[in-house]
């Protein structure tokens, strides 16, 4: 489990191909002295296990799955990746709850800056903005971030200088893919009250938000 504050950047060693699979190599620098074998690190927002370590390098396996449903796949060596180590009981909830579970990639369509603030639209699958809300939260690259508005295919968010400066989002500019976790709490609100709705075999959380369910308010 993580909360969406990375806590720093990491350099792409080396993305190393075997089968289905692939073997991740990060430099983490200083990070990665507090990392253990077996410990959870999100990368990207992604969660992954470390299966190795010498000094500031640390080695993660990435099954296909991730391969295939985040942007892991498409690393190079020389990339930046945000960096968050796992929540321990008793530390600051400074984000939102994030389970390094991406549930699809999504493409930067615009990046604009204006009195300070930098305002980012991310355009998605109708299913993936289907599950978020106007003021919700939202995991993008690992980094939680609050919902300004959600259309159909897009939706906005707002990045303050400190963003920009301590993750990826920074450099990402338009046309960059990312990965995106919708709130998992709201994933649970749409399971339990989908199944107190008419036709349930043909409810989707579209459906919820003409019938009212789930549409934000400031």
């Amino acid at each position: 489990m993580f909360t969406g504050i990375v806590v720093g950047m990491g350099k792409v060693l080396g993305l190393r191909r075997s089968g289905a699979a692939a073997q991740l190599e990060l430099d983490m620098g200083g990070l990665a002295e507090q990392v253990g074998l077996g410990d959870s690190v999100a990368v990207d927002g992604t969660c992954l296990t470390a299966s190795a370590r010498d000094g500031g390098r640390v080695c993660f396996d990435v099954i296909r799955e991730t391969l295939q449903k985040t942007t892991l796949g498409s690393l190079q060596p020389g990339n930046q990746v945000n960096l968050e180590l796992a929540l321990r009981y008793g530390d600051r909830m400074g984000g939102h709850f994030v389970t390094g579970h991406v549930d699809g990639v999504g493409v930067i369509a615009s990046k604009v800056t204006d009195s300070g603030q930098t305002t980012l639209a991310v355009r998605v699958s109708e299913r993936l903005a289907a599950g978020m809300i106007a003021k919700g939260s939202i995991a993008i690259d690992g980094i939680s971030l609050t919902l300004i508005d959600v259309e159909r295919e897009l939706f906005r968010v707002g990045l303050i200088p400190e963003t920009l400066q301590r993750t990826t989002l920074g450099h990402k500019g338009q046309g960059a893919p990312v990965n995106i976790e919708t709130d998992h709490l709201g994933k649970w609100v749409h399971k339990l009250v989908s199944g107190y709705l008419p036709q349930k075999s043909n409810i989707d959380a579209l459906q919820l938000k003409k019938w009212g369910y789930g549409s934000g308010t400031a």
